[in-house]
């Protein structure tokens, strides 16, 4: 083996030569990490919170600033415009939100008591944002997990002042715009630094061992409802129609009226000249109304013969109407 000897004066130079090196590479290395963490982005759908010595400092809207290097200054980039969601009694597969649902307690969730004793399967879903960063971060320490709790409080207290059947059919809208009311109230008192944008109910069902037989007096309910609805139609048809005939009716009894009162009026006053003229001269008047009737009776006759009190011997009536027709007749 060759035996290997190290210069104690050459491998002191070789240290020193290092030392200066990295007296160089140090500076350098600060300076650099220095400026890399002096600047930072915020993204356009969130502001940054800024800790100065692990306190808080300022918040930073979207776009480029700066700040304190290395560990002076951090930064919290919170998502203020991002809606977020949170389900209860349900989940959605492959959600990014830690916070949407909670897998062990849908059940739990979904199961709620009404005003009127009965049982109700609910779910529903809350949308809402980061409204104020800094509350978000230091006021609650897990603001997300407090507000599930209190929806799930504030929905089941909306649910049960309601019976069953406003829970399930007709309640739904008013239960969904006071729980949201109530929900950010509660969640403006915590200091949750969350802003619900809505809620709004999903499938709300009965418990399943009833859910055959309510769906039963529902279809009921729907099929009376549709009855009703046939007979206001038919109602709102028959109805204008026979209002349009008897109107029509009406119109014809009143012209039928009218007719009449004119026609006797007619008669009246017809009467009455006459008889001024019969006044003036009776005798006259009087033949003169006998010789009207006469003709307007005697060319109805048809086989028979007028005779004088002083003749005999029936004379043939002379037939005129055939005459004037071009028949001709016996003289």
């Amino acid at each position: 083996m060759t035996e290997i000897r190290i210069d104690p004066e050459a491998a002191r130079v070789a240290a020193k030569k290092l030392l200066s090196r990295a007296g160089l590479i140090i500076p350098a290395i600060v300076v650099v990490g220095g400026v890399l963490t002096s600047y930072f982005t915020v993204p356009a759908d969130s502001e940054a919170v800024i800790l100065r010595f692990g306190k808080y400092n300022r918040t930073a809207p979207s776009g480029l600033h700066f700040k304190m290097p290395f560990w002076l200054e951090t930064k919290e980039i919170i998502p203020v415009e991002r809606t977020l969601k949170m389900e209860f009694g349900f989940g959605t597969a492959g959600s990014t939100n830690r916070y949407q649902t909670r897998p062990a307690d849908h059940e739990a969730e979904q199961s709620m008591i009404t005003g009127d004793k009965n049982s109700a399967l609910v779910e529903w879903v809350v949308q809402y944002r980061i409204d104020d960063p800094e509350a978000y971060l230091f006021r609650v320490r897990d603001p997300e997990d407090t507000m599930r709790d209190a929806s799930e409080s504030v929905m089941r207290e909306v649910v049960g002042d309601r019976t069953v059947d406003e829970v399930i059919t007709i309640g739904r809208q008013s239960i969904e715009d006071e729980a949201l009311v109530k929900l950010q109230n509660l969640v403006d008192s915590y200091g949750l630094g969350l802003k619900i944008d809505q809620l709004q109910l999903k499938n709300v069902n009965p418990p399943l061992p009833v859910q055959s037989s309510f769906n039963e007096v529902n279809q009921a309910q729907q099929d009376r409802a549709k009855q009703i609805n046939i007979a206001n139609g038919e109602y709102n048809k028959e109805v204008p129609r026979t209002q349009g005939e008897a109107d029509q009716k009406i119109s014809s009894a009143e012209g039928d009226k009218l007719k009449r009162v004119n026609e006797a009026t007619g008669d009246a006053e017809r009467f009455l000249a006459l008889y001024k003229e019969y006044e003036k001269a009776p005798s006259i008047t009087r033949q003169r109304l006998y010789l009207e009737k006469m003709q307007e009776v005697l060319p109805r006759l048809k086989g028979k013969f007028i005779m004088d009190e002083g003749t005999t011997k029936p004379v043939p009536l002379l037939d005129l109407n055939g005459a004037l027709n071009g028949k001709g007749g016996n003289p």
